[in-house]
């Protein structure tokens, strides 16, 4: 189940003139990043504003940009919604739509028990076929899923390959990776900064933000760490940190959507009720994108 890629980009949602999504843009946003070094991209996500999207707009996203990819890269879904029924159908359709796997993510507001998401989780992965990675992000979700959790749900399910973990917690990212069900069982950093330190303890890749723009790198950074080099490894944790740091000092998407218009990208602003870029932040973003610019 890597063979969903080891770097993958969450990707942004481009919009054209009149605020729609613009799917071909969308399809050479996504070749452009597995150019780059992207394994393959996240459709939908956070970064994506999947909250933002309707319904058809997201398998639109998942079929074109699929189709525009081919076996160049990997097209993973964010389908789950944030209640179960929802979730299956969707989830359905974005294996009908040729999708090469889903992202699960522990539903916003509702703030489910752990019973909760034993429960929505194993409804979702028996309704398909496609590998799931379950993606933790309590700080926006408001609901943290336990390692116990994932565990149990990887015990019960074995199309549950993994999580995208941005818990930023070292010692969940440990506990996971120390009681896991299985060795194929793999966790993605969900944020750049601390790809390195999972790599430490034994995850395997990241799920990125920066991959926009830095994708080189971050495999650099992870090709050096498994060859022994950890001094480079380091030294490129270090040089990236610099750049990250800015990408989230306010909302992500917002400054690494404003960075890929930069580069030349039709991407459009955020739809509301996010924000424009900060002036103040532009002239910050500047110089620490460059080094990078295609």
């Amino acid at each position: 189940m890597k063979s969903l890629g080891r770097i993958l980009t969450a990707m942004i949602t481009p919009y054209d003139d009149r605020g729609a999504v613009d799917v071909a843009e969308a399809v050479r946003i996504a070749q452009f990043l597995v150019a780059r070094g992207n394994d393959g991209v996240v459709i939908a996500g956070s970064t994506g504003e999947g909250h933002a999207l309707e319904d058809d707009e997201k398998l639109a996203l998942f079929a074109e940009v699929k189709r525009g990819l081919g076996d160049s890269g990997t097209v993973i879904a964010n389908s789950a919604g944030i209640n179960t029924r929802h979730g299956i159908a969707l989830t359905k359709q974005a294996e009908a739509a040729g999708v090469d796997g889903i992202l699960a993510t522990v539903p916003a507001y509702v703030k489910p028990t752990q019973a909760g998401m034993l429960e929505h989780f194993g409804a979702i992965a028996e309704a398909t076929r496609l590998p799931i990675i379950i993606y933790n992000i309590p700080g926006r979700t408001g609901s943290n899923m336990l390692p116990e959790t994932f565990t149990e749900l990887t015990r019960r399910h074995a199309n549950i390959i993994g999580t995208k973990e941005s818990t930023g917690d070292v010692k969940q990212f440990t506990e996971i990776l120390r009681t896991r069900s299985r060795d194929a069982v793999t966790l993605w950093s969900g944020d750049d900064y601390i790809f390195l330190p999972a790599l430490a303890i034994g995850g395997y890749g990241v799920i990125s933000v920066a991959g926009h723009l830095c994708s080189r790198e971050l495999r650099a950074m992870a090709d050096a760490f498994d060859g022994g080099d950890v001094d480079a490894a380091a030294r490129i944790h270090r040089d990236l940190a610099p750049l990250i740091e800015a990408l989230f000092r306010v909302s992500n998407p917002i400054p690494v959507k404003w960075a890929m218009g930069e580069y030349g990208f039709k991407v459009g602003p955020c739809r509301s009720p996010l924000g424009p870029m900060p002036d103040a932040l532009k002239p910050v973003l500047e110089p620490l994108i460059a080094p990078y610019r295609p």
